[in-house]
């Protein structure tokens, strides 16, 4: 991928050269010019075009802005609520993520969240454990967690 976005600032920079103007127009025709010969010759590159997980990461970002809005709510309801009745829990859920940084910025994510918290993984980095402050059923949490935050990990990552 850094090739890729490294050739891609090359070729720019080779079509502003070639055009003898060093304006910031040349330079995003030269860009776009660069993308489509990258794009051309992805078959040659041992890795996928660079702009598709490029828009995996920005989906990755979006997903997590959304549900962090979602949590933050959901905790602003708990604590203006005259009486406390959420279900605190600490459970375990197996993850399909295979390397240290995808299982560390799931992690990360988790906890960035209010309301959970990975209090620990396994060693062989397969299990999370995570307390959460409200959790009425342990499957849709687990469910949550796989279909929002380890899809977008796991498609940044392919």
């Amino acid at each position: 991928m850094a090739f890729q976005i490294l050739l891609n600032f090359f070729l720019a920079f080779l079509w502003m050269f070639l055009q003898n103007s060093f304006k910031g127009k040349d330079f995003f025709i030269g860009y776009i010019l660069g993308l489509l010969i990258i794009f051309g010759l992805r078959r040659f590159f041992n890795s996928r075009f660079y702009l598709l997980r490029a828009a995996a990461v920005l989906n990755l970002v979006y997903i997590f802005i959304k549900e962090l809005l979602l949590a933050n709510w959901a905790v602003f309801k708990v604590i203006l609520k005259p009486k406390l009745d959420m279900k605190p829990g600490i459970f375990a859920m197996s993850t399909t993520l295979e390397t240290k940084w995808e299982v560390t910025v799931l992690a990360n994510l988790i906890t960035l969240t209010p309301g959970t918290f990975v209090i620990d993984v396994s060693s062989d980095n397969k299990i999370l454990y995570i307390h959460a402050m409200d959790v009425p059923d342990v499957e849709e949490a687990i469910d949550g967690i796989r279909n929002s935050f380890e899809k977008a990990i796991l498609e940044v990552s392919k």
